[in-house]
């Protein structure tokens, strides 16, 4: 029992333990980055879709500045469509082309009435 007390208040046992929580503050810190960059595409890819056939200004703007943010390329800021699909190890082209394929099909002539219908 001597021995293991004397392992636990070891100065390198106090290391040990800083670094692993410090490995465990830096890991919850991506997570909670990784989390916000999430949050920021989960909304804009909602807005994108929700309002494609927005016809109020508050829509359109939703729906532009969306499109924009999609749109934009080889911007350095974090929060970035780019930079943001990177870190969450998704390909921003991939998403994007996707998501311009869809519109092209939701604004297509009688694209809305379909909808309508099946709702």
């Amino acid at each position: 029992m001597k021995n293991a007390l004397a392992l636990l208040y070891h100065p390198s046992a106090v290391n040990i333990e800083e670094e692993f929580l410090d490995d465990l503050f830096k890991k919850s810190v991506r997570e909670g980055e990784e989390g916000l960059m999430l949050a920021v595409l989960e909304d804009a890819v909602a807005c994108f879709q929700k309002y494609v056939h927005a016809r109020d200004n508050k829509g359109k703007t939703l729906f532009r500045e969306a499109e924009e943010w999609i749109l934009e390329r080889d911007s350095d800021w974090i929060f970035s469509f780019e930079s943001i699909c990177e870190t969450l190890r998704i390909n921003p082209s991939y998403l994007r082309e996707g998501l311009m394929r869809w519109k092209e099909r939701e604004l297509k002539p009688g694209a809305e009435l379909l909808m309508a219908n099946s709702a």
